[in-house]
C-alpha cells in the first residue's frame, strides 16, 4: 500500500458534513507511515474545505470526476479537461428530447451556471450564492466547462443514466453520484476518476497494484476497477461494490478506517 485514493461524499464524509474522528486518525496514520493520500471526488475545488479543516490535507485533489486536478497547498489549478460549449449545447438538446422536464447546470473553472428550477427552494445551501438563469444567456465560448449536469424530478438516477448515457456518448461521458436524486454528471469523453488517478500515480512511480481505493457510487466504478485493491462501501451502490470486488464496512461503521487500520497493521505499523 503506497497510495490511498478515496472518494469523499458517502465514503468518508456524511450528510452532516463531518468526517469521523476514527477516519481522521486512520488517514493521519497512513501519512505518518509514508503512504501517499489523494482524494478523488465529484466535487469542485471550492467545496474541498472539509479536507482542509478536518483532515489537514494540503496535497492533491482530483475533482469533478477526474476533469480537474487541484493543488490544495497552493490553492491553484494543476490541470483541467473541458467540454466545448457546442458539446454542452448538443448534449442538452439530446437530453431535453429524451426527458423534456430535464433541467441543467454547468460547472466551469470560474463558477457555476444553473437554470431556474435546477435546485428546489432551499435544497442546497452550497449553491445559494449562484443566481439561476438560462444557460444560453450565461454560458459563453470562453467558459471552460468541466462538468455538465442534468436533473429530473421523477424516476431513479440509474434509469435516467441508462437512457441518457448511450445517447450522448459521442459528446460526453455520463455518470451519477446521487443515491436518490435523478441527477447526471457529464464530462469530456474518456475522462473519469480512474484515468486521472492513474496519471497521478504514474507521476509518483506508483503502480495500480500498490493503490488502495475507496468509493460508493457509479462515478467511482472505473477507479475501483483500476486500483489494485478497490473497496466499495457496504452502504454504497451495488455497481460500486461489484466493480471493486472487495467490500469495506458500512459508512456508519467507519468502513474506510477499518480497512486502513487492518492494512497498516499488516505492514507492521500498528493500529491507527
Amino acid at each position: 500500500m503506497r497510495l490511498v485514493a478515496s472518494d469523499i461524499d458517502g465514503t468518508i464524509l456524511g450528510h452532516d458534513g463531518k468526517i469521523s474522528d476514527r477516519t481522521v486518525r486512520a488517514f493521519h496514520a497512513c501519512r505518518e507511515a509514508g503512504v501517499e493520500l489523494v482524494f478523488v471526488t465529484g466535487r469542485p475545488p471550492r467545496w474541498l474545505h472539509p479536507l482542509q479543516e478536518q483532515l489537514g490535507h494540503t496535497g492533491t485533489v482530483i475533482c469533478s470526476n477526474g476533469a480537474v486536478v487541484w493543488d490544495l497547498e497552493t490553492d491553484r489549478l494543476v490541470s483541467a479537461q473541458t467540454l466545448s460549449i457546442d458539446a454542452v449545447r448538443e448534449a442538452r438538446r439530446i437530453i431535453k428530447a429524451l426527458r423534456p422536464a430535464s433541467l441543467f447546470a454547468a460547472e466551469t473553472l470560474t463558477g457555476f451556471h444553473l437554470e431556474p428550477g435546477f435546485i428546489e427552494n432551499g435544497s442546497s445551501e452550497l449553491l445559494a450564492e449562484f443566481t439561476p438563469a438560462p444557460l444560453a444567456e450565461t454560458l459563453t465560448a470562453d467558459d471552460a466547462v468541466v462538468k455538465f449536469l442534468a436533473i429530473v424530478r421523477e424516476g431513479t438516477p440509474d434509469d435516467f443514466l441508462a437512457e441518457v448515457r448511450p445517447a450522448v456518448a459521442h459528446l460526453a461521458y455520463a455518470t451519477h453520484s446521487a443515491p436518490s436524486v435523478a441527477m447526471l454528471e457529464l464530462c469530456l469523453p474518456g475522462v473519469n476518476k480512474a484515468v486521472t488517478l492513474a496519471e497521478y500515480a504514474r507521476s509518483l512511480s506508483i503502480d495500480a497494484a500498490d493503490v488502495v481505493a475507496f468509493g460508493d457510487m457509479p462515478n467511482d466504478v472505473e477507479m475501483l476497477r483500476w486500483a489494485g485493491n478497490g473497496y466499495g462501501m457496504a452502504s454504497g451502490h451495488p455497481d460500486a461494490i461489484r466493480a471493486a470486488g472487495q467490500q469495506a464496512p458500512h459508512f456508519d461503521d467507519d468502513g474506510v478506517a477499518q480497512i486502513l487500520e487492518a492494512r497498516l497493521a499488516s505492514l507492521g505499523v500498528g493500529r491507527a
